[in-house]
């Protein structure tokens, strides 16, 4: 990128700190937001009890209630299930936005910090100055420029998974609506796959959010939220999937991170396009820097030209797994051939 559309350093700065203030904002309605929705869910719980003690008044005494009664307490039951599904699902949605928000504003800090600081150095620096300032902004265009991606990522995510499962429960919840008067069971039928429905929706979603941002990242730490991984992905996948790590060695947050989603690519591959049986993850925190290798015997690729297309392309995979690991100074090698599987090896200094 030519160092004439680099922007000044001082506006830079400003820029994230009318975002960070913009974010403060939105934070604290989210904070509200949550409030609310766990208040909703807690009246939304107690509702499907009593709905819950109404059926069965119902299933012990059939010739007591009339069928308009039965039809009733059935919809009740089903708006109440499908109400506190969708209100649970928005308070995970709003509580993973919140994690997002908390780490994208320290992000902001450390932009706004280090455009600082080049402002500073551009306006002591005589010789080669200009050369040193493009450089650093250049790292932090980077930044923005991964972060946009990584929204856009989630953007297609979220409409082509949760956003669409959503709009199909709807539909199927018309239906049965519709069928209680026609036809009063086949809309149990309906009934009880829209429940099945409903389940498989929500595993998805949970998935989703695992993937976007696993908990147990920040709970348990980098191990134990790989192996959890690996396990589902075998589940998931039906590939057999090994972790190994030597060393204990306490990482920065960033680096974890920067591990797990390394890891998540290159597994997610393997699967994808490789038609892997077996995958093999090692991890030596023994030293720095630390080295992950990520071995699969899949089909493999041709390196030169999957990585040349790959750079090519905005917002492939590699290529942005790429780039973040140059960011952090670290290496990244691709071992592999048509036919032979596929062995990545990752070094990343902590310093």
């Amino acid at each position: 990128m030519p160092t004439s559309t680099i922007p000044d350093p001082a506006l830079m700065a400003e820029d994230a700190e009318k975002e960070r203030a913009q974010l403060e904002g939105e934070a604290r309605e989210i904070d509200i937001l949550i409030k609310q929705t766990a208040g909703e869910i807690d009246k939304l719980q107690q509702r499907q009890t009593d709905i819950a003690s109404r059926l069965r008044q119902l299933d012990a005494n059939l010739e007591s209630f009339s069928r308009e009664d039965i039809k009733n307490a059935y919809l009740n039951a089903q708006d109440a299930q499908l109400r506190l599904f969708m209100m649970r699902s928005q308070l995970e949605q709003l509580q993973n936005k919140q994690r997002v928000m908390q780490r994208y504003r320290g992000q902001l800090d450390h932009i706004s910090a280090l455009a600082r600081q080049l402002s500073e150095a551009s306006s002591s620096v005589l010789l080669g100055g200009d050369s040193v300032r493009g450089v650093d902004q250049q790292s932090v265009i980077q930044i923005i420029e991964a972060q946009e991606l990584e929204r856009q990522h989630l953007s297609r995510q979220m409409h082509d998974g949760p956003a669409q499962s959503l709009t199909n429960l709807i539909l199927q919840a018309e239906i049965v609506e519709r069928l209680f008067d026609a036809d009063p069971s086949k809309a149990r039928t309906e009934l009880a796959n829209l429940k099945t429905a409903a389940n498989t929706t929500f595993q998805r979603i949970r998935d989703f959010i695992f993937d976007l941002r696993p908990m147990m990242l920040d709970d348990l730490g980098l191990i134990p939220t790989l192996k959890r991984y690996g396990q589902t992905f075998e589940t998931k996948h039906h590939i057999s999937t090994h972790l190994t790590t030597q060393g204990e060695l306490a990482l920065p947050s960033h680096i974890e991170v920067l591990v797990f989603r390394s890891v998540q690519e290159l597994m997610n591959n393997a699967a994808r396009h490789a038609h892997a049986s077996r995958i093999q993850v090692a991890l030596d925190l023994q030293n720095d820097p630390v080295i992950v290798t990520v071995e699969d015997d899949g089909s493999g690729f041709d390196v030169e030209s999957v990585l040349t297309t790959a750079r090519q392309r905005s917002g492939s995979g590699l290529a942005n797994l790429e780039k973040r690991i140059q960011m952090l100074r670290g290496k990244i090698q691709f071992q592999s051939g048509t036919g032979r599987g596929t062995k990545v090896r990752i070094e990343l200094p902590l310093a």
